[in-house]
């Protein structure tokens, strides 16, 4: 394995993941390899579970966008196969088992994903997806043992750190089996489509190895030989320790505009800790050196701004959703966060759909305003109304409330914008 910063990695990819602070390891012939000028096959795995991805798999996709970008041919491949039985690398639990016609609609969904990130039309560097259901659903077991498992002992699985951390919680044969699957998927790869790539976060490392193995036994390869190669990414973490990928509440930032609109996506990049951003600048745009320590420099300078956050927000918005949904978030962010009352329906509109505002019955205004706004499910209570009205914390439509029977007049008949304190902004319209 060769370390990260090693000499004679001159390739412009190994170059490139290196200031951006993602190179972890490669395998040792893999900067010969990509010095040699001749393009090179990459791949890296996707999980079918969902039919969205989310924002930890941004890792890989800006892998394969990247690979693309120095001229090699990057390749998805979807779990279909290995999705069905679960891969116990950074899990405490096993996952469940997906069904076919599961997994078929949330490939097809992925692919569309992808299609966002990376080039798949015609041509020789052209993206490529495949599902590994193809070769592994067809896969006998008495082959399966016979071709793959009598290359691999024991001792030599049980050492890797995958498993290791799982031992003492429990691993069912099933998961302990994945690591053969994931060298069989290397291994089928190279020999029919010329794969001799595998990127991968550093704790996948154990499973590239397997591959490489299983390549080098099955290959005719000598024992010095580097038939394949294998490449992995630091593990990119949270301030608290876990993998990145999850918002502040535990919930995953899904890339499908159904389960995450382009406004919270856009709000989840803006809310950055000043710490991270120029991290995320690196692992999650395609702005060059000179740009993100411009915005670096600029945030040390008036970190109030959040140019940096900014920047982060939009590009990665903009790549995901496209540049219309990025203005649209820009714009509703502003208007969202703006000091002012917010009048115009065409405003309101948007701001309701993107941050999924509240609806309301008309007959329950006349109830007064703390017992309207607990029926809507602005308050857990009509108790915490009451108390935050009391404290003068709560405007309707540019009115500061003060008393829990204030009867509400909605903007043209139909919106109603109430502000709770300082940080707090719902929008309301009513039902019917």
């Amino acid at each position: 394995m060769t370390a990260k910063g090693a000499p004679g990695t001159g390739s412009g990819l190994l170059e490139e993941l290196e200031w951006r602070g993602i190179l972890h390891a490669t395998t040792p012939g893999l900067p010969a390899r990509l010095g040699s000028g001749e393009p090179i096959s990459g791949y890296i795995g996707f999980d079918p579970t969902f039919d969205s991805l989310h924002v930890g798999h941004l890792v890989p996709i800006f892998g394969l966008l990247r690979l693309q970008r120095h001229g090699g041919r990057p390749v998805a491949v979807v779990g279909g196969g290995t999705g069905m039985i679960g891969d116990p690398s950074g899990r405490s639990s096993e996952r469940n088992l997906l069904d076919p016609a599961t997994l078929a609609a949330n490939l097809a969904a992925i692919r569309a994903q992808l299609e966002r990130f990376l080039d798949f039309s015609p041509g020789a560097g052209a993206a490529r997806m495949v599902n590994n259901l193809d070769w592994l659903g067809s896969l006998s077991l008495i082959d399966f043992l016979r071709d793959t498992g009598k290359h691999f002992t024991i001792p030599y699985m049980l050492a890797k750190d995958s498993v290791q951390v799982r031992l003492e919680r429990g691993l069912s044969f099933t998961e302990f089996s994945y690591m053969l699957l994931q060298a069989y998927d290397f291994a089928h790869l190279y020999r029919e489509l010329g794969v001799e790539l595998q990127m991968g976060g550093a704790d996948q490392w154990g499973n590239i190895t397997a591959g490489l193995e299983l390549i080098r036994r099955t290959s005719g390869a000598g024992e010095e030989s580097h038939p394949a190669h294998g490449l992995a990414y630091n593990l990119l973490l949270t301030p608290s320790g876990s993998k990145f990928g999850k918002s502040e509440t535990g919930d995953s930032v899904w890339l499908d505009p159904g389960r995450t609109t382009p406004f919270a996506f856009y709000q989840y990049w803006l809310n950055m800790d000043d710490r991270d951003v120029g991290t995320y600048l690196r692992w999650f745009t395609e702005l060059g050196r000179d740009e993100i320590e411009a915005l670096e420099a600029e945030s040390a300078v008036r970190p109030d701004a959040r140019a940096a956050q900014r920047a982060l927000a939009r590009d990665i918005t903009a790549r995901t959703h496209g540049e219309a949904a990025a203005a649209e978030a820009i714009r509703d962010s502003e208007a969202m966060f703006s000091s002012g009352s917010i009048d115009d329906p065409d405003v309101l509109r948007s701001l309701f759909e993107s941050t999924g505002g509240f609806r309301f019955d008309p007959a329950t205004l006349g109830l007064g305003a703390a017992a309207f706004l607990a029926e809507a499910g602005v308050f857990p209570s009509r108790g915490e109304a009451r108390r935050t009205i009391a404290g003068g914390g709560v405007t309707i439509n540019g009115t500061r409330v003060s008393d829990p029977a204030f009867v509400p007049e909605p903007f043209a008949g139909e919106w109603l914008e109430v502000r709770i304190g300082k940080r707090r902004r719902e929008i309301g319209r009513r039902a019917g």
